[in-house]
């Protein structure tokens, strides 16, 4: 495990200002993006970029960055939106064989991976990381750090472990869903990405669950607070009137 992953001061800090959050009267269930990105720039010393590119946190003392992503374990994560150079010409070539199928597939890991490098490039990064935290609807919080790529490598995924497929198309009440490209772990048999291409792009990995017990993970479990450790409006506002 890297030595840049985050220290166990570190960590102990980012769980104690997740869960003092959520004892506050007007948080719910789930931690925004953008706030784990705050207190991940606050306890690593680093900057919130706020932008599109692939790194959301960055260090320039210790050239890294950080992939942030926060949801509840039921919600698909989206990696980004992908859109794929040529795509309406390789989504019709994929609907014709196998190779034009292990075509688009390769190109949206291929552009995945060329986003990390690009950030790696203008930021001038050693390595980046993810940093991830999961909510679960039975009040378990999971929080995980793991590496996924450096300037010697900053391939996040091989195209050579998927296999692609289209989904059957899905009818609902209202209207027919499109459908999504399926691409699945060759080793595992699992799906892992789903790209709606033929929509607004965006591109879920739910292969990123097995990072949660990964031996190359921290993974740090903790629990939303109960019920009688959160504050009420009233002792809100006179928390904040002696300010």
């Amino acid at each position: 495990m890297s030595i840049k992953i985050s220290t166990k001061q570190q960590v102990d800090e980012l769980t104690k200002i997740i869960y003092q959050y959520l004892r506050l009267p007007l948080s719910d269930e789930t931690i925004p993006g953008s706030f784990l990105e705050g207190v991940l720039a606050h306890v690593r010393s680093g900057t919130r970029l706020n932008t599109y590119d692939f790194v959301d946190v960055i260090s320039k003392k210790e050239k890294i960055g950080w992939q942030v992503k926060s949801t509840k374990s039921s919600t698909p994560v989206t990696w980004k939106r992908a859109k794929i150079p040529n795509s309406v010409e390789l989504i019709e070539k994929s609907k014709k064989s196998t190779e034009g199928l292990q075509n688009l597939g390769n190109a949206i890991i291929n552009f995945c991976n060329e986003h990390a490098e690009q950030s790696i490039k203008d930021y001038g990064l050693d390595e980046i990381y993810y940093s991830r935290l999961v909510v679960f609807d039975s009040g378990e919080i999971k929080y995980i750090e793991r590496k996924l790529c450096d300037k010697k490598d900053h391939r996040i995924f091989r195209k050579e472990d998927y296999e692609w497929h289209w989904s059957t198309p899905k009818k609902t009440v209202k209207k027919e869903q499109l459908p999504a490209l399926h691409g699945y772990n060759k080793h595992t048999n699992t799906k892992e990405w789903a790209w709606h291409g033929l929509g607004e792009n965006q591109l879920h990995f739910s292969g990123e669950s097995r990072w949660w017990e990964d031996k190359d993970s921290l993974v740090v479990n903790f629990r939303n607070p109960q019920s009688k450790e959160k504050l009420s409006l009233e002792e809100l506002i006179k928390m904040l009137s002696v300010i």
